[in-house]
């Protein structure tokens, strides 16, 4: 059963406008970590409507039971499915990229990540390999490294950013892993603010996809962004809470939005 965004249970005044699917922006991509079958079907009964991808975490998928089940069971609910990012770095490390491409067509899958947070790759090498896909399937690139050592400079984001989105990427996703403490977080899970406003300098916000696993990190972009902002890495429960947060229906965006603030944010 889907449910959609505009079956709410009762009528209120000064919500913000929340985009419809399938969308642009406004994108909520949750992080499948191994859920069973019974959890992915209880998952799609209440949150279909808010949820625009199902992400199988880093190399879940190889050894997820019923894998063709569940991707089924996601796509039936509306919700397409794509696999970690780290799978596609594992096949291409081994020289196994033409298997990864098959492999995904043999599951149906219609969409891809491409990183390299834990290969070192030239990112001459990372856009071949978004150009080749992009034939074939919708391409999200993840800018940013796993390893908490390793910091971009903005210039750099931006450049790698733009790099990808010319070779084809439909979004651009910005790292954090799981965690929330890599990539555009410190190690305290605080953003680095500076470091996303050099982004929104020059790089559209509708096609960034935030990873922001913690609630505080949600609220501060939904704060800078408005309810539309691209989130991403959320946890299966905390879909229904984030789009509390979205619409100004929970504590931290409760003023947000009321007496005319539209979608709030200022990019």
């Amino acid at each position: 059963m889907k449910i959609e965004l505009n079956q709410m249970n009762f009528e209120m005044l000064q919500l913000p406008v929340r985009t419809a699917k399938p969308r642009e922006d406004g994108l909520t991509m949750v992080m499948d970590k191994g859920a069973s079958l019974r959890e992915a079907e209880d998952f799609a009964s209440v949150a279909s409507g808010y949820v625009d991808l199902v992400k199988l975490g880093f190399g879940t998928a190889f050894v997820t039971p019923n894998l063709k089940e569940k991707i089924k069971i996601y796509h039936d609910a509306g919700m397409p499915v794509y696999l970690g990012g780290t799978l596609f770095e594992a096949f291409v490390v081994r020289k196994q990229f033409d298997q990864y491409r098959k492999m995904l067509s043999d599951f149906g899958l219609r969409y891809v990540e491409v990183s390299d947070g834990s290969l070192s790759m030239p990112h001459d090498e990372k856009c071949n390999y978004i150009s080749t896909l992009a034939k074939d399937f919708t391409v999200l690139s993840e800018v940013g490294s796993k390893d908490a050592e390793i910091i971009f400079a903005p210039y750099k984001w931006i450049a790698l950013m733009k790099a990808e989105l010319e070779a084809g990427s439909w979004k651009v996703v910005a790292e954090a892993r799981e965690s929330g403490n890599v990539g555009i977080f410190r190690g305290t899970g605080e953003v680095r603010s500076g470091l996303v406003d050099e982004i929104l300098t020059q790089i559209p916000a509708d096609k960034v996809l935030w990873e922001a696993p913690n609630k505080h990190q949600q609220v501060w972009f939904i704060k800078l962004l408005g309810a539309n902002v691209n989130l991403g890495n959320i946890a299966l429960n905390e879909v229904i809470p984030l789009e509390t947060i979205r619409l100004g229906l929970r504590g931290d965006t409760f003023k947000q939005f009321l007496n005319g603030n539209g979608s709030g944010g200022s990019h």
